[in-house]
């Protein structure tokens, strides 16, 4: 698909679009979460084979709680099958699964199963996958910002001297690195509370592919985008320098 050295090494994705899939074919909503699950395997797939080192799925947000009790229920039992289900193959292939988000308000029982998915896949290292659920980057920084009053309080933290590296170990999941790359299913051009503070360099691509239709050359195309946009940086980095050399 592309060489090692051309691709991110921490991909985060919306997977918008399940629902308005869904409708376009006369189904219920909850037909385009059950597709999406499989685009979601697809994903994971591809990023092992890629060796992709991080991957960040944005699988239900703190403003999902506001949609249909019905569907709430049904997203939660479909997390709760996923891990259950997917847990020795994600084990085999190197995966090594965590939560990122609040605990709060998650069914025990879909606790529960990521807490064991979790423990069994700690030391596997091809690849890092995030599970972004009941997930809000402005809560994960107000959470931050609330441990390290806590900690200063204590004596454990000068707040005089906080750099952003000591700010990141107090986010969810501390040792996942900035994302590279953010990809967005179903056309939207927005980050949408996703990972605010790890995103300050990322490139954004979207595309207006519903999520479940989401297949590995859109995974490429997303790739090359991020590899376009890095070489013109480059390359305008390197104009600027030799025009500043020759002004100065």
């Amino acid at each position: 698909m592309t060489n090692r050295s051309d691709i991110p090494h921490h991909i985060g994705v919306i997977m918008d679009g399940n629902g308005r899939w869904a409708q376009s074919r006369g189904l219920p909503r909850i037909a385009g979460h059950q597709a999406g699950v499989e685009a979601a395997r697809r994903v994971i797939k591809a990023c092992v084979e890629l060796h992709i080192q991080v991957l960040t799925l944005y699988v239900f947000s703190t403003e999902n709680w506001k949609r249909p009790l019905g569907e709430v229920s049904f997203l939660m039992r479909l997390a709760e099958k996923y891990a259950l289900e997917e847990t020795d193959e994600l084990h085999q292939n190197g995966v090594r699964v965590q939560l990122m988000g609040q605990r709060q308000k998650l069914p025990q029982t879909l606790l529960d199963n990521l807490d064991k998915i979790a423990a069994q896949t700690q030391n596997n290292k091809r690849l890092t996958l995030n599970l972004a659920i009941n997930y809000s980057g402005r809560t994960e920084i107000l959470n931050a910002a609330a441990l390290i009053i806590q900690a200063h309080h204590k004596g454990e933290i000068n707040i005089d001297d906080i750099s952003p590296m000591d700010f990141t170990y107090f986010l969810y999941c501390p040792e996942v690195p900035d994302v590279d790359l953010i990809i967005r299913a179903g056309g939207e051009k927005r980050l949408s509370n996703f990972l605010l503070w790890r995103s300050v360099g990322a490139v954004f691509w979207s595309t207006p592919i519903y999520w479940p239709d989401f297949q590995t050359q859109d995974l490429s195309e997303a790739i090359k985008f991020y590899k376009d946009q890095n070489i013109q940086l480059k390359n305008e980095t390197r104009i600027f320098g030799a025009n500043h050399k020759q002004n100065a």
